[in-house]
């Protein structure tokens, strides 16, 4: 079974923040590909959704995956939509952003 992947606004805007942070940084090439890679690994969830961690603990059917130890991305799988619901890069706390309020995930 292939599942359709879905961003979430939010997971889209993390992502553009995190390529605008790496292309100040002096690399837009490089933070072009970073972004490129991970919306891969988010599609490639399609698959094989059922690779996350799951993270009930946090918000019910969360899962998280990681990419090159340094992003994790969060996702719930509901029927055959896999949808992407943020993308947390180096060590933010992904923790507390569900655990504030459930309700608006």
């Amino acid at each position: 079974m292939t599942y359709r992947v879905q961003f979430a606004p939010e997971a889209r805007d993390q992502l553009d923040a995190l390529e605008t942070y790496i292309a100040k940084a002096g690399e837009p090439e490089a933070a072009a590909r970073y972004i490129d890679a991970i919306v891969t690994v988010c599609v490639a969830l399609g698959s094989f959704p059922g690779r996350g961690v799951p993270r009930d603990d946090l918000l019910p059917g969360l899962r998280l995956t990681h990419y090159r130890k340094r992003a994790v991305i969060a996702y719930r799988v509901t029927g055959d939509i896999v949808s992407l619901i943020g993308v947390h890069y180096g060590g933010k706390d992904y923790d507390a952003r569900f655990l504030e309020d459930p309700d608006e995930h």
